[in-house]
């Protein structure tokens, strides 16, 4: 295996590559990039067994051939070169040179015959917008649970029917729905996608502008977009009902800008309890009022004016919870939906005709 190609795009695909890797594995080929070189330019793959990742670079191939060398130190030397032609060549006994100008390191490759068989997609399947797909992450990834032992809660609910995506998550104390309606002519997709898996189709989507394709066969969903193929498995198991959590008598709601009130969450947070982050809302006629209070921290609060003709109402929540939906809308008119001081309050950003997205967050006493 011999060829020589640019650092900029070498690198670039090696950084994309670095979370898919096993760091800590018990398969020690798991930490190793799988290197194809062909005509036209080389192949690259990262698996963990449950995600992998399969990019191609554009190279000047010399020579065919294959290598396994281990990620995080490979993509260490290519970032650390100049910005020159790198050359790439493998010798006897899997030892392969790298060399950019002055530069030349030698590294102790792996048969390409040990790496595990990553399945492979023709494409052919549904294509969606990249931007789509980041913004469905972007607000469902943060209420997915970090509770191994809740399987089928440790990632998100993708459903796509003829009327359009949507993306569930929920941890059992919040949920976060998104829906974006659009005619795709009798499409349907039901799967469950672990958080790693999302995380990295984020990465990978915020580095094109390419339409991603996506299927699922044999519990494994693809999603290609451009030169780059994200496979994964899926996760197995009932997800919750989700539309039984969705209010249907919320009928208290405040208006408010988002940035104000985020604003005083945190400031009030800081005096919260630090197990349970509890805060205290109460609701009057045109008046917020956020309270926090710990017996070894001592107490805060803060008033806001807000558009609010309801009865009055008190309500506690975990500070944390409501905080992540403000970082995650940013600017802009929010609703808060509440039915009573007990039940789990609905929160919309005002203004996105486009999407439907809506968080709801379970009350706790404080």
């Amino acid at each position: 295996m011999n060829f020589t190609i640019a650092r900029q795009p070498l690198m670039k695909e090696l950084g994309l590559l670095q979370g898919v890797v096993e760091k800590k594995s018990t398969i020690p080929i798991l930490s190793n990039l799988l290197l194809n070189a062909r005509e036209g330019g080389i192949e690259i793959k990262a698996t963990d067994l449950d995600v992998s990742i399969s990019t191609f670079c554009e190279a000047e191939v010399r020579q065919p051939g294959s290598i396994c060398l281990p990620a995080k130190k490979f993509f260490e030397i290519v970032r650390s070169l100049p910005e020159a032609e790198v050359e790439i060549r493998k010798g006897e006994n899997e030892q392969v040179t790298v060399r950019c100008e002055r530069s030349n390191f030698k590294l102790l490759g792996v048969s390409a015959d040990n790496y595990p068989e990553i399945k492979g997609f023709d494409g052919g399947g549904l294509s969606l917008p990249s931007d789509l797909f980041r913004l469905l992450i972007s607000r469902t990834i943060f209420a997915v649970t970090n509770d191994e032992s809740r399987y089928t809660l440790n990632g998100a609910k993708l459903e796509i029917s003829s009327t359009g995506v949507r993306m569930v998550s929920t941890d059992g104390h919040r949920l976060s729905f998104m829906e974006k309606q659009l005619p795709l002519e009798s499409a349907r997709l039901d799967v469950l996608i672990p958080k790693k898996t999302l995380a990295e189709l984020s990465k990978l989507s915020a580095e094109s502008d390419d339409p991603i394709e996506t299927g699922s066969h044999d519990n494994h969903i693809f999603f290609k977009f451009g030169r780059r193929l994200l496979v994964s498995r899926t996760l197995s198991g009932q997800f919750p009902n989700y539309e039984m959590v969705l209010p249907k008598e919320n009928n208290h709601r405040l208006t408010i800008e988002s940035a104000p009130l985020a604003s005083a969450l945190r400031r009030v947070a800081l005096m919260a309890d630090e197990r349970s982050h509890g805060i205290r809302l109460d609701l009057h006629e045109n008046e917020l009022q956020i309270t926090s209070q710990s017996a070894d921290a001592g107490e805060a609060g803060e008033t806001l004016s807000v558009d609010y003709q309801g009865a009055p109402m008190a309500i506690g929540f975990n500070a944390n919870y409501l905080l992540d939906f403000f970082t995650v809308v940013g600017e802009g008119e929010v609703s808060l939906e509440f039915k009573d001081g007990n039940s789990q309050v609905q929160l919309r950003p005002k203004g996105e005709v486009d999407y439907d997205y809506r968080y709801i967050v379970m009350p706790m006493r404080v």
